[in-house]
């Protein structure tokens, strides 16, 4: 292990090397580094042609955290998990500068581990039936995880291929092919004399072992962040990367660079361990009960009640609107389940923003990789997650919206990993966007300003989800508005019918046809037992359940 600047580990980085980044939205990124890698390039045009893999997303959606890959030139290929906090690969990819890839995050922390151990790749079935899928000749919608022309071109004259379609014992699987590695780029809290890296300082531990054994044992180069050098560490549980898989150290000089997350720079809640029931509660953000009755806090209140109904023991909470779920669950009177964060943590309050992967006293922290393989096996019973768009089949779309350079890539994360394993699936969003206002109070609800977008819509232009294959599996399907709730059910009487969109409550005070209907660009199904949705949603102050 050496001891060098930024700008010498900058400088080590090769024209046309594979690239690996460790980080978690805003936290665990090597800052200093990345930035010390643009600057380069910015001022003598190297490295060039650089392949960038990321399994989470990275940024702030402004300059920091793979967004210093986001130059022409510099970057030839990106495959990242998500893409939303990183901006500006995002508009590399949409102006058709780099081939743009988006594969599960879920699947890359496994593909660093099958990597690190000399496997062919990782054969799964996550991401079947999406746009992950590249049965192109099926589906239109099926692009291999391509999010751009010039990837999908690369796939096309076969020069690219992250995912192949497989059969397997007579079921259909993907399998996601491994690749070298030649610099991983990782960040840690204190090196030692010898390397080994501890993480005592920071909010969980990402991929970092895997990540660092598949470098190294793909011949490439380990380049560590750190805060401080020690002599010798005094907990022997705080390393997770040993010395053996680190070439260079990095001491960070700027604290700046080295936030524990992009928007604290340091919460002691997030490395200190769970102290008892409620005192997560207690230290955790403002109470979402503070705002006014709006859209957003009905479908807040009702993602609860799905709670109440199903008891799970295990919930995953999606990032925005999903992650007050557990702080208003709380507040009406429900305990007994356990939150946890794609990232590792388990139990304790989940952060959002630049924080989310973080928790507020967690009861353990495990490796990414780890919670993934808990999270594909069926560990989540509910999981609860944002919705952008729908279509009348109960397809989702959270990963790409629109085409060309005006196009948005948000990427779908650990999305895929969590809605086709998930026990049972609840997504939450108001019917349409765009200036809604609706009136809460007395148990019933009014619609002052109907949005100007509609987001049921006749088909969703990327298939983050599919309604019917995810139902078809046997996993209960809920989508939740602020006026109406919907559930994937078959669509005939009979058995075996292809499940569809269903309309199954609505909104006392709400009109069924103007309020509902006709803000649906496409037809749903009406159940015949529809039912009105509890007026409890629709009434000032604390709900208690």
């Amino acid at each position: 292990m050496k001891v060098i600047t930024a700008r010498e580990a900058a400088a080590l980085v090769q024209d046309g090397w594979t690239v690996a980044s460790a980080g978690f939205v805003g936290a665990g990124h090597a800052e200093a580094v990345t930035e010390a890698l643009e600057q380069r390039f910015l001022q003598h045009g190297l490295p060039r042609d650089l392949t960038l893999v990321y399994s989470a997303g990275q940024g702030d959606r402004g300059a920091r955290g793979v967004n210093h890959f986001g130059n022409a030139g510099m970057t030839a290929t990106v495959v990242g998990g998500h893409w939303r906090s990183a901006t500006r690969l995002a508009t590399l990819a949409m102006a058709e500068q780099c081939e743009g890839y988006n594969l599960p995050q879920g699947v890359l922390t496994h593909l660093y581990r099958a990597i690190a151990g000399g496997k062919p790749g990782v054969m799964t079935k996550i991401g079947l039936h999406t746009f992950v899928d590249p049965r192109t000749a099926q589906d239109a919608r099926y692009h291999g995880g391509a999010v751009n022309q010039r990837a999908r071109r690369a796939i096309a004259e076969g020069k690219a291929c992250w995912v192949d379609a497989v059969d397997f014992r007579g079921d259909e699987y993907l399998f996601y092919p491994s690749f070298p590695i030649d610099c991983a780029l990782i960040r840690c809290t204190a090196a030692d004399a010898r390397g080994n890296l501890s993480t005592h300082r920071e909010a969980f531990h990402h991929e970092l072992l895997a990540l660092a054994q598949a470098a190294h044992n793909s011949g490439g180069i380990v380049i560590a962040q750190v805060e401080s050098l020690v002599d010798h560490h005094e907990i022997l549980q705080a390393i997770h990367v040993p010395g053996i898989l680190v070439d260079y150290v990095v001491v960070c000089d700027n604290p700046a660079n080295h936030q524990m997350t992009f928007a604290e720079a340091f919460n002691p809640a997030y490395v200190t361990p769970w102290q008892g029931e409620g005192a997560a509660d207690d230290a955790a953000a403002p109470s979402p009960e503070a705002g006014p009755l709006d859209a957003r806090t009905i479908v807040q209140r009702r993602a609860v009640m799905e709670l109440a109904r199903r008891a799970p023991r295990v919930v995953n909470l999606g990032v925005g609107m999903p992650a007050a779920v557990g702080m208003l669950a709380h507040q009406a009177g429900l305990h007994g389940f356990t939150l946890t964060v794609e990232a590792g943590p388990i139990g304790g309050t989940p952060a959002d923003g630049l924080s989310f992967g973080a928790s507020a006293y967690p009861e353990a922290v495990v490796d990414q990789p780890a919670q993934f393989d808990f999270y594909e096996g069926g560990g989540i019973d509910l999981a609860i997650l944002g919705l952008a768009e729908l279509d009348g089949q109960g397809n989702v779309n959270v990963s790409k919206f629109g085409e060309g350079e005006g196009a948005l890539i948000a990427g779908v994360g650990g999305f895929i990993n969590i809605t086709q394993s998930a026990r049972a699936v609840v997504f939450m969003g108001t019917l349409t966007a765009g200036g809604l206002e609706v009136r809460a109070g007395d148990g019933s609800l009014q619609i002052v300003r109907e949005g100007r977008v509609k987001k049921i819509v006749p088909e969703v232009s990327h298939l983050s989800f599919n309604g019917p294959y995810v139902a078809s599996l046997g996993i209960p399907v809920v989508y939740i508005t602020e006026r109406a709730v919907f559930e994937m059910r078959p669509s005939d009487s009979g058995e075996g019918g292809e499940a569809r969109l269903t309309l199954v409550e609505i909104a006392p005070g709400v009109d069924l046809q103007r309020d509902v209907l006709d803000q649906c660009a496409t037809p749903v199904a009406v159940a015949p037992d529809l039912r009105q949705m509890d007026a409890r949603l629709f009434q000032a102050g604390a709900m208690r359940l």
